[in-house]
C-alpha cells in the first residue's frame, strides 16, 4: 500500500435517475425517498457507499487490503474480537488495513467481547438531492402467475389468472451529492492514493454493475475534484461548491442535455486544483 494521502478533497458527484427508483423509502411504501417539505428527491449517503462498496467488491474480489467489512453474510463481531492486538489502536490498525471501507468510511467496531473503539473515516458523503421537484409515479403491474394454492382455485375458471402490484418510479432527476475528504483523518486510516483513485473509479462506475429493473436508467454525469495543495485545506468547502453551478433549459427536464453545467474556475483560491470526469483521467 501506498502512504495515506497528504492533500485535502472536496467533490460534487451528479448523477440521474430515468424512469426508475434512485432509492426506496420502507416507510413510504418503497416510494422515491423526496424532502417530505419542498419533494426534492434524496439518495442517502448510504446508499451511495453501498454502490461503492460492491463495486470494489467485484473489482479487488474481497482480497486484502481491498476486503469489505460492511457486506451480507459477515459476522461482524466475530471479525471484531479476532483483530490482533491487545490494545484497542492495535486492533483498529489491523483492520483499517485489511479493509478498504473502514479505511475509507470508518466504522463502529465497539461490538463483540472484546471490542476495537470506532473509527472515523477521512471520506464522508451528504445525502444527493435533486437540482428540482420529482414526480413520484406509481404504476399499477400484472403478473400472469399467482402465489398461492387458494388464489389458484379462486382464478383456475377465468381463461387468464392474473395478480396485481405496484412500481413506483421518477420519470426523470438529476441529483447532486457533496463529498469532503479529510487528510488528517486519512493519516489514522492509512487511507492511500490508491485508495483515493479506487473511490474515484468506483463512484463513476456505482451503477454499473448495479442494474435493477426497479432502477431504471442510472448514470454518472459530473465528477468535480476540489483538490487542496495541504491538508488543512486552502478554502471553505462551501465556497467550492458554489462554483458548480446547475440550470435547467426545459420547463421538464426528461434528459441531461435539458441541463447545463457550469464549473467556475475563474479566480480560484490559492492552492487549488480542479479536476473533473470526463474530461481529466482522475484515475
Amino acid at each position: 500500500m501506498s502512504e495515506a494521502i497528504k492533500n485535502r478533497y472536496d467533490f460534487v458527484f451528479l448523477f440521474d435517475v430515468k424512469d426508475g427508483n434512485p432509492n426506496g423509502d420502507p416507510d413510504q411504501v418503497n416510494l422515491p425517498r423526496a424532502d417530505a417539505e419542498d419533494q426534492h428527491g434524496l439518495v442517502t449517503d448510504v446508499c451511495i457507499k453501498r454502490k461503492v462498496r460492491n463495486y470494489v467488491m467485484l473489482e479487488k474480489k474481497l482480497t486484502p487490503p481491498f476486503d469489505i467489512f460492511i457486506r451480507q453474510e459477515h459476522y461482524l463481531n466475530k471479525i471484531i474480537d479476532s483483530a490482533i492486538g491487545e490494545k484497542i489502536q492495535e486492533r483498529q490498525e489491523g483492520l483499517c488495513k485489511n479493509y478498504f471501507d473502514i479505511r475509507t468510511f470508518g466504522a463502529v467496531l465497539s461490538t463483540g467481547e472484546r471490542g476495537a473503539g470506532t473509527v472515523r473515516g477521512p471520506v464522508q458523503f451528504t445525502f444527493a438531492r435533486s437540482e428540482d421537484r420529482i414526480y413520484q409515479a406509481e404504476h399499477s403491474i400484472t403478473r400472469c402467475a399467482v402465489t398461492t394454492e387458494e388464489d389458484f382455485k379462486k382464478q383456475e375458471k377465468r381463461e387468464h389468472a392474473s395478480t396485481f402490484g405496484r412500481k413506483s418510479t421518477v420519470p426523470y432527476a438529476l441529483y447532486r451529492m457533496h463529498g469532503f475528504i479529510s487528510a488528517v483523518d486519512a493519516k489514522k486510516t492509512k487511507f492511500s492514493e490508491e485508495d483515493l483513485k479506487l473511490l474515484w473509479k468506483s463512484l463513476i462506475n456505482a451503477f454499473e454493475n448495479d442494474r435493477a429493473a426497479a432502477r431504471g436508467e442510472m448514470n454518472p454525469r459530473k465528477l468535480v475534484i476540489f483538490k487542496h495543495d495541504g491538508h488543512l485545506g486552502n478554502e471553505l468547502s462551501g465556497r467550492l461548491f458554489e462554483r458548480v453551478t446547475v440550470t435547467k433549459n426545459s420547463d421538464l427536464p426528461r434528459r441531461i442535455e435539458d441541463y447545463l453545467i457550469v464549473i467556475n474556475k475563474e479566480h480560484l483560491p490559492s492552492g487549488i486544483e480542479v479536476q473533473e470526469w470526463p474530461e481529466d483521467n482522475v484515475f
